[in-house]
């Protein structure tokens, strides 16, 4: 008989990152169970995400310390648990060490000596994946590789996760556009009978929410990065050769020898020559977003999407906007009509907005900032802050890239496949980067395909369409083909627009501007393309890029059984309206 000994070990809570006590929202095990190693203990939830505690090894749970609903800290006692020598995992063989693994043999080729940090002071890392950029694509790209048992480093030059769009871009931008569009509602109320007395508005306390809003999603990102044993350097990176990366950072240098790495660089704010970018007053996007002051006077220098989100917000805390944009309609590559109902709303806001004007000039003065419009409505005019909202362009050129021997064209935009790669075989590229619309929902899908490509799996980025959404008030949402392009390229199309002035819903919250348009093939019904306008058409056109992915015609939509009353029913009216059922309206008279 075989005698084992056995002992006890106690299980705690791991490391939970920037958070201080997490949530117990499920015990996965009961005194008595034998385990595996590995096997799922607890599950924990923080404000961003869950996780689950697994076994350090095998054995058999003697008591479980705690309940669901706690609130527990690192280090808190899970469970202890009876191990024996049968449980306990196999030793290592005793083999030698064997010499530190290199990613490639190019460093040698070149003849060029690996970095010696006792003397250079320079920090080496080797891994097998390196993400150079740690927004929304990056960390998709680095959590995905890990998640398929890859070694992954992650590069960022913020001090915390999340890039332009988690720091300073979408997420913050977001937090104030819905409180500005909650003052803006509340306007409304006066003809239910309620009314208001003017908000008194505290930009530090409005700053501290929109920190905290940043602060939940960074920790979060932070954590989960740990989880998955992601290792974050934090700093500017440039390519040293097609398998090395020299970051410099607060806190030194660090070298990165890689396998592979994803390029996720992202893009920054444009600036126009000549105007004065070196005076506060003139402001980016990120600027913007500080939120240091209300200026009594203020001039948004392009109509675009960052440019009416801006103005939403400033408009509400009390700003008088103005907009200028040198093209013939705001929101150039959405649909007239669908920039005609948000253009309906904003004129009673804004105190001017000049369509087909170019800035000619911009001065700094101890005024303001002079202005002077050239165009279909020339004039001047001096403010106390101008922000400079013309689009953004890619940091291609800004990573050394011809190092690696990446291709990089003349804007700075990185080429690549399908399947995400780039002229180099081991190296990727996604985001803003690689051109196409800047958005993080591209980027994030784009992320999964190079990890995945990267592990050897089977993946290519091939989507039929990737929606935008402007979260001006009111939102503007779009995807697949448009009504613009369908006639510029001699496409055929019909039509079904449902108004929301015949929507209760819509009625119900005095919000009909709106509209509901979907496009569809002639021939075969399928839906083509989307365009809705009205409060949270952002949270609506998800219904039709799924109906496009799917290749669902008229009946489809519309015969799905949509709850009533709601803004989403207005996607199923529209398509009766294309199909010729509609009882809500009279229907189209068919030619």
């Amino acid at each position: 008989m075989n005698d084992t000994r056995a002992d006890t070990i106690d299980v705690l809570v791991p490391g939970i990152g920037d958070f201080e006590e997490v949530e117990v929202i499920e015990i996965l095990v009961s005194p008595g169970d034998r385990v595996a190693r590995e096997m799922s203990l607890i599950t924990l939830e923080s404000d961003k995400a869950t996780m689950e505690v697994p076994a350090p090894q095998a054995g058999v749970v003697r008591s479980v310390a705690l309940a669901v609903g706690e609130r527990v800290g690192e280090g808190a006692l899970i469970l202890t648990l009876e191990v024996s020598e049968a449980d306990a995992p196999p030793p290592p063989p005793a083999t030698p060490t064997p010499p530190r693994p290199q990613p490639t043999d190019d460093a040698r080729r070149e003849g060029e000596a690996d970095a010696a940090p006792a003397a250079s002071g320079v920090r080496e890392l080797v891994t097998e994946v390196v993400v150079l950029g740690a927004g929304p694509g990056g960390y998709t790209a680095a959590f995905r590789a890990a998640d398929l048992g890859k070694k992954v480093v992650l590069i960022e030059r913020y001090d915390t996760l999340g890039g332009v769009c988690l720091n300073v871009g979408c997420i913050p931008s977001k937090a104030l556009l819905h409180t500005a569009a909650i003052l803006e509602e509340v306007k409304t109320l006066g003809s239910m009978g309620v009314t208001f007395e003017p908000p008194r508005i505290d930009l530090d306390q409005m700053r501290a929410g929109k920190e905290r809003v940043v602060a939940k999603l960074t920790g979060g990102l932070a954590a989960m990065a740990k989880q998955r044993q992601v290792e974050v350097i934090q700093g500017t990176g440039r390519f040293e050769s097609p398998n090395r990366l020299l970051v410099e950072g607060r806190r030194g240098q660090v070298r990165v020898l890689f396998d592979q790495c994803v390029i996720a660089c992202g893009s920054a704010p444009m600036k126009i020559p000549g105007f004065p970018h070196d005076d506060p007053r003139v402001m980016d996007s990120t600027d913007a977003l500080a939120l240091q002051e209300i200026p009594q006077r203020f001039l948004i220098v392009g109509g675009g999407i960052i440019g009416l989100e801006m103005a939403s917000v400033y408009s509400a805390l009390g700003a008088a906007v103005d907009v200028v944009e040198m093209k013939d309609q705001l929101m150039p590559g959405a649909d007239l009509d669908l920039v005609r109902a948000l253009e309906k709303v904003i004129k009673k806001r804004y105190r001017e907005i000049r369509l087909g004007t170019k800035v000619a000039q911009m001065k700094a003065t101890a005024q303001g900032i002079a202005v002077v419009f050239e165009g279909r409505a020339p004039g001047e005019a001096v403010y106390d802050q101008v922000l400079v909202a013309i689009g953004r362009r890619p940091n291609g050129k800004l990573i050394n890239a011809e190092a690696a021997g990446v291709r990089v064209d003349e804007h700075g935009f990185i080429p690549v496949d399908a399947h995400m790669r780039t002229n180099v075989p081991n190296i990727f590229a996604i985001g803003d980067v690689v051109g196409g619309p800047m958005l993080a929902h591209k980027a994030t899908h784009e992320a999964k395909v190079a990890a995945e490509v990267i592990a050897g799996l089977p993946a290519l980025f091939d989507p039929l369409t990737i929606p935008s959404v402007a979260y001006t008030d009111p939102e503007v949402a779009w995807m697949g083909l448009t009504e613009t392009e369908a006639k510029a390229q001699g496409i055929a199309y019909e039509k079904g627009v449902f108004p929301w002035a015949a929507s209760g819903r819509a009625l119900g919250i005095h919000r009909d501007e709106g509209l509901t348009k979907l496009l569809f093939d002639p021939e075969t019904k399928r839906i083509l393309g989307a365009g809705i306008v009205g409060p949270n058409a952002g949270e609506l056109i998800g219904e039709a890029v799924l109906a496009l992915e799917m290749g669902a015609d008229m009946e489809d939509i519309g015969l799905t059984v949509h709850p009533h009353p709601t803004l989403n029913e207005t996607i199923g009216l529209a398509a009766e309206m294309a199909h010729g059922s509609i009882t809500d309206l009279l229907p189209p008279k068919r030619r």
